[in-house]
Order: structure tokens, then C-alpha cells, then sequence
């Protein structure tokens, strides 16, 4: 075969991911925090943006879940602008619809780095890029108390149901690591059991520091004596009478521990060497509320009312009046074209904005569509939902769904969460035909079988075959996963168990 060179010309088309598409991808999975500073920075550094200090704000083109217009930052541009804009290096929509330009920011070259307004360099202005931040800074941070149980818990609990009750509770949370409240509130407001609540709360007891989550000081020290497995009955009687310690009260601790004084000053030793405040090892740093971007409301109809917040969104307007004084004295040429970048960037920053505040809402309308009956019914009636299914409902790629899930909280009447949280696993229903069950819905049902055992102890077998009858196609190593994280023995250790009560009854 014989091996030969030549020339072809071939013409395609591909996206280079220009620096400002950079900020525009960026700024869609800013948190509310994040995108305030950044628009701060920007106002620094382009003269011809203002901040809109109005009361008034006008009404999106998007309608509300209930028909009505939402209210949503007033992010006007002037229209005189439009031909300044077109010198930008792309168009704004590529930020949210083709799937290659949504992907590309996955795929950025090393070098396009540098920031999206970059003919406007100021010394000590803020960037975006991780290049021009002050690492050294990060590097003595500590995480919060907060933070810090958040990664142990996407660690320990699977179920997207407990990660809400179990995001619920960190929330619950004091500086010290005590609870502020009990199960009771949570499962009212979350629609769940109390037995649920304390299910999650007995998982995430076993979190570092040891003694998070404890309701009080005995609690508190309860735990870190069961972590250190010393809580043998001696100890338990002297952390039931901590008053009679504080009144140094030994003759009465030694009649009740039932130990000689060189034993209860050994157990006294070991008690003032545990922590009574083990959430003050992550320091007194600030704890930022959160504040969600979007609420959600019933109205009077009975359909959600999906709104932003307009509390967060920064409201920019570009000063044409200062614009056009500028422009007039301006005489050298490099005067006019930095007036002329600074009038395009501004032009793209404020649609910018709007895009995102727009793309957040269509996002949050389709989570609330989606999950509506746990809104109404509580955490038990999550339905499985994933990024593809909203994206596929609103006509935008995967990713885009994926970054505008990202640090964004919705405020609903059950509670704040993080929209991530609502994404739930699915199990697919037996007939193939129709929507799959969420995997927390699966789980009660298993729970519900058990408990309604009688003389028949089912086993894992017979489960499958009962929730297959329901139309729930499950396998045999699902429910036995299932049963052990409910915490609820084998078939054969229920029989047994079963035996036992008989012949103690009789």
C-alpha cells in the first residue's frame, strides 16, 4: 500500500472558550455572597456602573407558578449599547443552551485564564480566577462546625430524606455543638415521624467532634463516654447526679455509683477530662446565615408561588448621562476605546445578570413542579429526580441544570434547602411503564411490612416478591441493604426473637 501527503482544507465549527464565557459560566454557580462581592468589584472598577438604589423593581417576563408575574431585580441596559456589545467575544446565550458550549467549561485551555474584563485592570481588583487569589489566606482557615459535620454526613447517610433532616438538625445547631430543639419540631415541620428524626439524630451522634448533637451537658458526656466505651453503670449513675458533684457531695456519689472514694476520684478524673463543649474546637468565626435565592409560598389557589429573592440580586444600571459627558471630552483615541470596552462590559454584566437571575428561577419552578408532594406531604413523598429530567422539562443542557444547583437555597414552608437536596435516587417500577419510586418511599415500605408482621416473619425473599406485588422492582440485596440501615435484624433473628417473647409470655 502505498503512503502519500497532501493539503485538505476543511471547514467546522468549534467553540473556544473565550474569557468572557468564562465569567458568564461562572457567575451562573456563584452563590448569592460570591456574586455580591464580585458585582462590589465591578462597580470599583467600571466607571459607567451605578448602583440602582430603587424601592421599585420590575416584573420578569416569566410568569409565576400561579400565573401571575414574579418581581425580580430591575436589570436595565441601555438600549444604545446593543451595537457596543456585539465587540464582545461571544453571545450571551451560549452560556445556557448547546450542549458543546455548556461542556467546554470542563475543557478550558491553561491558558484562557485571564479575566473576562480584562481592559479594565485596576491594581487589587477582584478576579474570579483562582490565579489571582490570595491563597496563603485559605490556608489558615478552619472549617466551621457546620462544614466540617456536612462532609462527615453526604459521608454517612445516603438517603436524600435523612440528608434533609440531617442538614435540618446541623442547622439546629449552637456554637457549642448542643441542640436547640428536639425531634418533635423537626418531624412537624419536615412531615416526617419523630422516629425518623431520631433515627438520623442517633447516626449523626456518632460524628466527630464526640458529644455533637447532645441536648445537654449529660448528654453530652454520655456520648464521650460511650465513644470511649466507659460508660459502664458506675459512670452512668455519676453523670445522672452532676449536682451532687458540683456540690462535692462524694459520701452520697459513692452510695449511689456503689464505689470506694479512690474510684470515684478516678472516675471524677476521667470526667473533667472530657469536653462539655466540643463544637468550641472549630473557634468563634462568624456564622453567615443563609439566605436563600429563591421562596416559595402557597397562594390562596393552592399552587406554589415560585419567586427570587430580590434581596440578593445585585441591581446594576449603566450611567448614561455620565457617559455621554465623558464621551464628549474624550479626544485621544485610546480614551474613546476604553470608554467604549468599559460601556460593552457593563452592557454584558447587566444581561448577564438577568440571564442568571432568569435561568435560577426556570430551574427552581421545575424542582417545586417536580416535587410538589413533599411540599404538601413531607420528606417521606420525595420523588426521584434527577439533573437530566429538569433539564429535559425546560429545554436547557444537564450541566447548566448541574451549576445553577450549586450553593443556591430555596426557602420553603418546611424549610431552607440547598437545591441539590432535592435530587433523589429512583427505583424502577416493575412493569417497566410509568414513574419510578423514590428510594426513601421504598424504604417505609419495607419498614411498614415488617411492622405489620403477625405469625408470617417475612424474609428479605418475601419482601421482594410483597413490594413487586406493589409494582416496585427491587433486588433481594436491595432490601437486606435496606432493613440493616433501618436498623431492623434478619428474618431469622425475628423468629427467634419471636420464640423468646412467646415462651416469657407464657
Amino acid at each position: 500500500m502505498a503512503l502519500n501527503q497532501r493539503l485538505e482544507l476543511r471547514q467546522g465549527q468549534a467553540l473556544l472558550m473565550t474569557p468572557q464565557l468564562q465569567q458568564a459560566i461562572k457567575l451562573l454557580q456563584m452563590s448569592n455572597i460570591e456574586l455580591q462581592a464580585f458585582v462590589d468589584q465591578e462597580l470599583e472598577r467600571n466607571p459607567l456602573l451605578e448602583r440602582d438604589e430603587r424601592n421599585e423593581v420590575q416584573a420578569a417576563n416569566l410568569p409565576a407558578a400561579d400565573g401571575r408575574p414574579d418581581m425580580v431585580s430591575a436589570l436595565q441596559a441601555d438600549t444604545g449599547a446593543e451595537e457596543r456589545l456585539r465587540t464582545l467575544d461571544t453571545e450571551l446565550e451560549n452560556v445556557y443552551t448547546h450542549e458543546a458550549r455548556a461542556d467546554a467549561a470542563n475543557r478550558l485551555p491553561q491558558g484562557a485564564q485571564d479575566s473576562g474584563w480584562s481592559s479594565l485592570r485596576p491594581q487589587g481588583a477582584m478576579s474570579l480566577n483562582a490565579e489571582d487569589n490570595d491563597f496563603a489566606a485559605t490556608l489558615t482557615r478552619q472549617p466551621t462546625l457546620a462544614e466540617y459535620l456536612t462532609e462527615q454526613m453526604n459521608l454517612l447517610l445516603t438517603e436524600a430524606s435523612e440528608r434533609l433532616i440531617g442538614q435540618h438538625l446541623i442547622g439546629m445547631l449552637n456554637e457549642d455543638g448542643y441542640l436547640t430543639s428536639g425531634a418533635e419540631p423537626v418531624a412537624e415541620t419536615l412531615g416526617t415521624s419523630v422516629s425518623h428524626v431520631e433515627s438520623v439524630l442517633a447516626k449523626l451522634r456518632s460524628c466527630d467532634p464526640p458529644g455533637v448533637f447532645a441536648r445537654d451537658l449529660k448528654e453530652c458526656l454520655s456520648l464521650q463516654l460511650l465513644e470511649r466505651d466507659r460508660f459502664d453503670p458506675a459512670m452512668q449513675a455519676l453523670v445522672a447526679n452532676l449536682e451532687l458533684l458540683a456540690r462535692r457531695d462524694f459520701p452520697a456519689l459513692k452510695s449511689l455509683c456503689r464505689v470506694d472514694l479512690d474510684d470515684l476520684k478516678d472516675m471524677i478524673a476521667e470526667l473533667r477530662a472530657l469536653n462539655p463543649k466540643p463544637g468550641s474546637a472549630f473557634g468563634s468565626e462568624l456564622v453567615q446565615p443563609v439566605i436563600p435565592d429563591v421562596i416559595v409560598r402557597a397562594s390562596p389557589e393552592g399552587a406554589w408561588i415560585v419567586e427570587l429573592n430580590t434581596e440578593t440580586l445585585p441591581r446594576v444600571l449603566i450611567n448614561n448621562q455620565y457617559l455621554a459627558r465623558v464621551s464628549t471630552a474624550a479626544a485621544r483615541s485610546e480614551d474613546k476605546l476604553y470608554l467604549s470596552e468599559c460601556q460593552a462590559n457593563a452592557t454584558w454584566l447587566v444581561k448577564s445578570l438577568d440571564q442568571r437571575a432568569k435561568t435560577i428561577l426556570k430551574v427552581a419552578r421545575e424542582i417545586v413542579r417536580q416535587q410538589d408532594a413533599f411540599l404538601v406531604l413531607g420528606v417521606q413523598h420525595l420523588r426521584p429526580l434527577n439533573l437530566r429530567t429538569v433539564a429535559d422539562a425546560i429545554e436547557m443542557h444537564e450541566s447548566t441544570v448541574s451549576r445553577v444547583t450549586s450553593n443556591k437555597y430555596m426557602a420553603t414552608p418546611r424549610g431552607i434547602f440547598e437545591f441539590k437536596y432535592f435530587f433523589t435516587t429512583a427505583i424502577a417500577s416493575s412493569d417497566g411503564e410509568g414513574d419510578g419510586h423514590s428510594a426513601e418511599a421504598v424504604r417505609h415500605r419495607i419498614k411498614d411490612l415488617i411492622g405489620q408482621e403477625t405469625d408470617e416473619v417475612l424474609s428479605d425473599d418475601a419482601i421482594v416478591q410483597r413490594l413487586q406485588a406493589m409494582g416496585i422492582d427491587i433486588a433481594r440485596r436491595t432490601v437486606a441493604k435496606y432493613r440493616e440501615e433501618l436498623g431492623i435484624p434478619s428474618s431469622v433473628q425475628r423468629r427467634r426473637e419471636r420464640k423468646v417473647s412467646l415462651r416469657m409470655g407464657r
